[in-house]
């Protein structure tokens, strides 16, 4: 088939879909590659290095999307160069489907099918494409090391001549994939570190990370969690309780990352500004859900506003694009493990229609929406 390599880079976004590696093993496989010029620049890497892997460069993604039977993508490009893609096409990436269902409206009209890479399904065999797992492990090692940064002290406790420097107090509030990797990341560099979350399992991973859980663990936390792993939206009793907890607990705090996002809904406030005012100067709290409203009052996205009391509110965007290569890397071996379920045995493209990750993820189909979030 030939595969198209889209130039997402621009604004907050510096990954590319395909690197490299996985070029010269779609080559080696039969496949034709074009990749847009300077698409993996902002991720270090050259047109050189697409060309060494077989690759052929072309000026801008409208040309690079003629006749292509697969377009591959961090963000699925714009509705103009849809309509330049040819019936029947298909297209990946991170789509966004659910705030921006006119994009699947615009596959549909160009009969080009879109595959939404975070709808693929959290079940064992798809593990290895599961690009929210793989590019949310960076965003919350980076969250942290960025708080490190900005706070500006040292993280673990350092007994010198001088005197002691207590260890800093890192509280991480969301215990999934980011959350995980930002306790882990913490504890690494030797802070104090508590974590919540209002999924049950999240008490035993947190505790295997040498974190303490806070939570609030009554009979409706034993009951928040989803078939499909993710949190419940909480009762307002449950909320008001674990906001008193969290503003004791808070108050103690030199660093906070924040990262619930429950999909399809608006973040959900966990800190308020009563909350931020009795925190000490100099404290950092990291929101990694601005993009979505954000679980910090006062937080702005693509900046770091600092509060009357000198509280450092941290709204950057993008985590993962923070580390271009790295997050380019494993989205591209995610999509590269995605790739046989669109292709037949003699290396064309062709969906597999009866495989339950394509109907998980595909959203357009034929000229029509399919997906059941989407009708």
């Amino acid at each position: 088939m030939k595969i198209a390599v889209l130039n997402d880079a621009g604004g907050n976004e510096a990954r590319v879909a395909a690197t490299p590696e996985t070029v010269k093993g779609y080559v080696n496989a039969g496949h034709s590659i074009v990749v847009v010029k300077g698409a993996g620049k902002a991720a270090d890497f050259s047109d050189a290095n697409y060309t060494d892997a077989g690759a052929k460069i072309v000026k801008d993604n409208g040309t690079a999307t003629i006749d292509a039977d697969l377009v591959m993508s961090i963000t699925g490009g714009t509705k103009k160069l849809l309509s330049g893609l040819k019936k029947g096409a298909g297209i990946t990436g991170l789509l966004n489907p659910t705030d921006n269902p006119d994009y699947a409206k615009a596959c549909a009209k160009a009969g080009v099918t879109a595959y939404a890479l975070e709808y693929i399904p959290r079940i064992s065999r798809a593990q290895s494409m599961d690009v929210l797992s793989s590019q949310s492990n960076l965003a919350g090692y980076r969250a942290v090391v960025e708080a490190g940064s900005i706070y500006g002290r040292a993280f673990p406790m350092m007994m010198t001549a001088a005197g002691t420097v207590a260890p800093a107090k890192v509280f991480i509030m969301g215990a999934g994939v980011a959350g995980l990797q930002a306790i882990a990341t913490a504890r690494r560099l030797g802070a104090v570190t508590t974590a919540t979350d209002v999924r049950p399992a999240a008490k035993e991973q947190v505790a295997s990370l040498g974190a303490k859980f806070i939570a609030v663990e009554n009979e409706e936390f034993k009951e928040a969690e989803t078939a499909g792993g993710y949190a419940k939206q909480m009762s307002a009793e449950y909320q008001k309780l674990q906001a008193e907890l969290t503003a004791s607990h808070i108050t103690k705090q030199d660093i906070v990352v924040t990262t619930a996002l429950i999909p399809g809904r608006q973040a959900p406030r966990l800190i308020d500004k009563a909350m931020i005012d009795t925190m000490k100067a100099g404290s950092v709290i990291v929101d990694m859900a601005v993009e979505r409203g954000g679980n910090v009052e006062g937080s702005k996205a693509g900046e770091i506003v600092t509060t009357k009391n000198g509280v450092k509110l941290v709204g950057l965007l993008n985590w993962p694009s923070r580390m271009a290569a790295d997050a380019s890397n494993m989205f591209a071996r995610n999509l590269k493990n995605f790739l046989p379920l669109v292709t037949a045995e003699d290396g064309s493209y062709a969906p597999n229609w009866d495989d339950e990750i394509i109907k998980g993820c595909a959203l357009t189909r034929d000229g029509e929406v399919v997906h059941e979030r989407l009708k």
